[in-house]
């Protein structure tokens, strides 16, 4: 496996969180947790490698990551950026498109069919590879499902990607199993392929507090305690707590590495829309300057924006549908005026949000 050392020549952990400082505003524990995820899955990767000849070498086995929290925190943009620093396969799917084999849908085995493509179907490339499955919260077990043409209880997807996060030979059909019965597999071992997974657990706060409360109740409470953080349950997420969202136990054990992302206040979502490399109102500044513009957003707005993304509860990822309904009526009319600059006020953003 000589010619894939310089693909495990992965940066050192400061530095890939000090890359994702650049496009991502907060997150802090989730950022350094990834980065020493990714940083130790490759440094295991080679130690595996080098030390397959030696007599008596430990070997390092895979912490594949979960990632909890809210929608519009930032999951999916970490596990992307990440993806934009390394020199490795990458993929996302999303867990609400596989179903149990059987069913209409898609088969566990896609998500491999996908890091192949990544790598033009080379095994041996894809083995290093880095898999972001969305959405896995909604894959949980379901007491009551009406549905006929999807894994009942969802416990079959789980069921089914048990093989694939531990680690085996697996049998991937290249362009999808059901289309094209005729294909020949490619085998791909998952040994070496690290899985971060994210969900919203939408609802886990109550059994976070349910458990939480059953440890201070009674004379017997610790003088000690630690103080519970009631606006912000998802830090003391657990295991236990997953298990009884619905994720069966040998899934939980799979996802060793479990952190959470914080819920996103008024002051980091202003941030958002100014700060990073890639911040959303420098984009609408380089649409209008490729037009010959100069764009200029009153403070006031990005308060007015902010403001209303939390009012709905978007999220950092309806800032972007908050500035379309803004942007829209300018984007349409200055190409055509031949103007020097266009200035947003607070009153011209207020009209469009009505």
């Amino acid at each position: 496996m000589p010619e894939n050392k310089k693909t495990l020549d992965v940066p050192k952990p400061r530095e890939i969180k000090a890359y994702l400082d650049r496009y991502v505003i907060g997150q802090d524990r989730a950022k350094k947790i990834l980065s020493v995820a990714v940083y130790n899955h490759y440094k295991r990767i080679m130690n595996n490698v080098l030390s397959e000849d030696a007599a008596g070498g430990v070997e390092l086995e895979k912490s594949n990551i979960l990632l909890v929290g809210p929608t519009g925190t930032g999951k999916t943009l970490l596990a992307k950026t990440i993806a934009k620093m390394l020199y490795v396969p990458f993929t996302i799917v999303d867990a609400t498109v596989l179903t149990q084999a059987g069913y209409v849908g898609e088969d566990v085995e896609s998500i491999l069919s996908r890091l192949l493509q990544e790598t033009d179907y080379d095994a041996r490339q894809a083995e290093l590879g880095i898999v972001f499955i969305d959405e896995i919260d909604k894959i949980t077990r379901k007491g009551d499902n009406p549905s006929i043409t999807r894994d009942v209880s969802g416990e079959g997807v789980q069921q089914a990607l048990l093989k694939l996060l531990e680690g085996s030979v697996i049998n991937v059909p290249p362009y999808g199993g059901r289309k094209h019965p005729e294909q020949q597999f490619i085998q791909v071992n998952t040994q070496n392929i690290l899985f971060i997974c994210g969900g919203s657990f939408e609802g886990i706060e109550r059994n976070i507090a349910q458990r939480l409360n059953t440890q201070v109740i009674g004379f017997d409470t610790p003088a000690g305690k630690r103080e519970i953080d009631k606006e912000n349950l998802l830090q003391y997420v657990e295991s236990q707590d997953l298990k009884k969202y619905g994720l069966i136990p040998e899934i939980v054990g799979r996802l060793p590495v479990v952190t959470y992302l914080d819920n996103l206040d008024r002051k980091a979502l202003r941030r958002i829309l100014v700060e990073p490399k890639n911040a959303i109102i420098r984009q609408y500044e380089k649409l209008f300057e490729l037009d010959g513009i100069k764009l200029e957003v009153e403070p006031a707005v990005l308060d007015l924006i902010v403001d209303t993304a939390i009012d709905k509860k978007l999220g950092a990822r309806g800032l972007r549908s908050i500035c379309e309904q803004i942007f829209t009526d300018a984007m349409f009319d200055a190409p055509s005026q031949k103007r020097k600059s266009f200035r947003v006020t607070a009153e011209y953003a207020k009209k469009r949000l009505v």
